[in-house]
C-alpha cells in the first residue's frame, strides 16, 4: 500500500538557520502517526510544511512531501487549493487565535465548503449545520451566528474540527488538539477524532507532548529532538521498549512523587465561610438584569502553612474565579480571613500591606509578563511597592537570589521575556512572587501547555519551595496527574458548588461522586 502522505529528508530553515534536519516519515490511509517531542523539537513545523504553511519566512531547501500524490513542493497555487482543506484539513493548537474574532463560526465553517464545494444559500446553511453537529457541537442550529469568544474552549476546539473536516479529507493533522482543555474535553475531543477518523477512513498526523494521548490513540510514532528523528516506530514498541536515552528520558519524566506531610500544629493561613461570586446577566435596551450566572456559589476551605490544596474542575466550574475571590481580586459575599484577619469587603488602601503576603501566579506567563520590562524589572518591581525602604543595590541582591532559587541564572535578568521558553518563563512569574516572602500562593494552572518534562521541573521546583518557606498553595489545574504529584488535600468543584473534597490519595484512589469519578477515568484510564 502506497503512503497517503510521504515525508523524505525534509529540512526547513528560517532565516539561514536549519530547525528541521533530514526528517522522513509516512502515513497510510486509515492510520494514526503521533509527532512527539518537547517545545523546540520542530513537530509543528514540520506539520506545517506538510501544507507549505510556513510562509515567506521558512524554506525548504532539500528533501520531498508527497500528499496524495502531488510533490507538496513543487505543488502549484491551484494544487494547493485542492491538497489543503480538500486532501487535508488541519486543527490548530489554540482555536481562540486560530479562528476569526470578527466573523462568525458559521461563516467561518462555511468558507472552507464554499471554497471546495460551492455551495450556497439554504444548502451551505444546512452543510454546516450538519458539520457542526457531526463535531458535536450543541445546538448548532442556534449558534451559527456565534462568535468565537462566546464559546468555550472545549467548543470553539469542535468548531475548528468542523471546519477542518468540511470536505471529507483523506488526512487530519491535528497540531495539539487537546492542550490546555479539562481532562473530560480532552478525553471527548479524542473521542470524536477517533470516531470521525474511523468513519472517514481518515488518517491523522497527530502532534503532541502528551504521552497518555499518543499511547491511546497512535499506532506509529515519530520521536523527534533539536529538529531531527531520534526514534520511530510502532506506538506499542516504542512507548514499551524505547531504545533512545531522550525517548526515555520523555517517558520517565511524568509529575511523580508526593508533598512532604503538613505538620500537625501548622497554623490555618486563609480561610474562606460561604464564598459566593454571582454575574449579573443583562439583557435589553436599559440593560436590565434578567438573571445571574452563580460562578461561585457557597464555597467554603482552609489552608494551612506548608500545605497544598488542588482546586480540580472542569472550565466554567469556578476554580479561577475562587482563587481570585480569595485574594480580594474579585468581589465576593461571605468570609475570608488571611492570617486570622477579615479581609473580605477590605479597600484597596486596606489591603496594599497584605499584598506582599499573599500572591499569585498565573496560567500564561507570557501573558502576565510585561513584553517591555526586562526580568529584573519584572521581578522586582513588586519590591519598589512593598518594599520601598531598599537601596537599588539591596533590591538588585534580592531580585538575584530569587532568580537563584527558582533555577535561572542571575546573568539574564537584563534580557526580555520573549527570549525564554515557556518553562523559563514560569519560573520568572513564580520568582517575581516569591522576591516578596509570601505566605499564600495562588497558583492558576501553573503547569498548563507545558512540555511533560518541563512539567516535571516546575513541580519540583514548587514542592521544593514550599518546603524551605512552608508556603501555602492554593493550587487551580485541571491537569489531575500534576495535581496527584503536589496536593496535600483535594477539592472538585462542579458549576461552583463543591462536589467532593478530602485527601489526595483518597480523592483520586476512591472518589465517591460520578462526575469526580469521570474526572478520574479521563485523566488516567488508558
Amino acid at each position: 500500500m502506497s503512503a497517503l502522505l510521504d515525508v523524505q529528508n525534509l529540512t526547513v530553515a528560517f532565516r539561514g538557520q536549519s530547525v528541521v534536519r533530514d526528517v522522513s516519515f509516512a502515513v497510510q490511509p486509515g492510520q494514526t502517526v503521533a509527532l512527539v517531542g518537547e517545545s523546540g523539537s520542530g513537530k509543528s513545523v514540520t506539520a506545517l510544511s506538510c501544507l507549505r504553511l510556513l510562509g515567506p519566512g521558512g524554506a525548504n531547501p532539500a528533501g520531498s512531501i508527497t500528499l496524495d500524490g502531488v510533490e507538496v513542493l513543487q505543488a502549484t497555487p491551484a494544487e494547493l487549493q485542492r491538497l489543503r482543506g480538500g486532501t487535508a484539513g488541519m486543527v490548530f493548537q489554540e482555536p481562540m487565535t486560530s479562528l476569526n474574532p470578527l466573523h462568525s463560526i458559521g461563516r467561518q465553517v462555511g468558507e472552507a465548503v464554499q471554497l471546495h464545494q460551492k455551495l450556497r444559500g439554504t444548502a451551505l446553511r444546512a452543510r454546516v449545520i450538519a458539520l457542526l453537529e457531526r463535531a458535536g457541537l450543541p445546538d448548532p442550529a442556534k449558534r451559527l451566528d456565534a462568535f468565537p469568544h462566546q464559546l468555550s474552549g472545549g467548543q470553539r476546539q469542535r468548531v475548528m474540527i468542523a471546519a477542518a473536516l468540511a470536505n471529507d479529507p483523506k488526512l487530519l493533522i491535528a497540531d495539539e488538539p487537546t492542550t490546555a482543555l479539562d481532562v473530560t474535553i480532552q478525553a471527548q475531543i479524542l473521542e470524536l477524532l477517533d470516531q470521525l477518523k474511523r468513519q472517514l477512513n481518515m488518517a491523522m498526523l497527530l502532534i503532541t507532548h502528551d504521552l497518555s494521548i499518543v499511547r491511546r490513540h497512535a499506532d506509529h510514532v515519530v520521536v523527534m529532538r533539536h529538529g531531527t528523528v531520534v526514534e520511530q516506530g510502532p506506538a506499542a514498541e516504542i512507548l514499551g521498549n524505547p531504545q533512545h536515552e531522550y525517548t526515555k528520558m520523555l517517558l520517565a519524566t511524568e509529575p511523580r512523587g508526593r508533598p512532604e506531610p503538613v505538620p500537625p500544629d501548622a497554623p490555618v493561613v486563609l480561610e474562606a465561610e460561604q464564598i459566593k461570586v454571582h454575574f449579573p446577566i443583562r439583557r435589553g435596551l436599559f440593560r436590565r438584569q434578567v438573571g445571574e450566572v452563580r460562578a461561585v456559589d457557597g464555597v467554603s476551605l482552609d489552608l494551612r502553612e506548608g500545605e497544598t490544596l488542588g482546586l480540580v474542575g472542569e472550565s466554567g466550574s469556578g476554580k479561577t474565579t475562587l482563587g481570585l475571590s480569595l485574594l480580594q481580586l474579585e468581589r465576593c459575599e461571605g468570609l475570608v480571613r488571611f492570617e486570622g484577619q477579615p479581609i473580605q469587603g477590605l479597600s484597596r488602601t486596606a489591603l496594599r500591606p497584605l499584598r506582599s503576603r499573599m500572591q499569585v501566579v498565573f496560567q500564561d506567563p507570557y501573558g502576565s509578563l510585561s513584553p517591555r520590562m526586562s526580568v529584573a524589572e519584572i521581578v522586582g518591581e513588586g519590591l519598589a511597592v512593598h518594599a520601598a525602604e531598599l537601596t537599588r543595590a539591596q533590591r538588585d541582591a534580592k531580585v538575584r537570589a530569587a532568580l537563584e532559587e527558582v533555577g535561572l541564572d542571575p546573568a539574564t535578568a537584563e534580557r526580555y521575556p520573549h527570549e525564554f521558553s515557556g518553562g523559563q518563563r514560569q519560573r520568572v512569574a513564580i520568582a517575581r512572587a516569591l522576591v516578596l516572602n509570601p505566605r499564600l500562593l495562588v497558583l492558576d494552572e501553573p503547569t498548563s501547555a507545558l512540555d511533560v518534562s518541563v512539567q516535571a521541573q516546575v513541580v519540583e521546583l514548587l514542592r521544593g519551595l514550599q518546603a524551605r518557606h512552608r508556603l501555602a498553595y492554593l493550587f487551580i489545574s485541571h491537569d489531575l496527574r500534576v495535581v496527584r504529584a503536589m496536593a496535600h488535600r483535594i477539592m472538585v468543584l462542579k458549576g461552583g458548588k463543591v462536589v467532593e473534597s478530602g485527601d489526595a490519595e483518597t480523592v483520586l484512589r476512591a472518589p465517591r461522586e460520578a462526575y469526580t469519578q469521570a474526572l478520574m477515568r479521563a485523566a488516567f484510564d488508558a
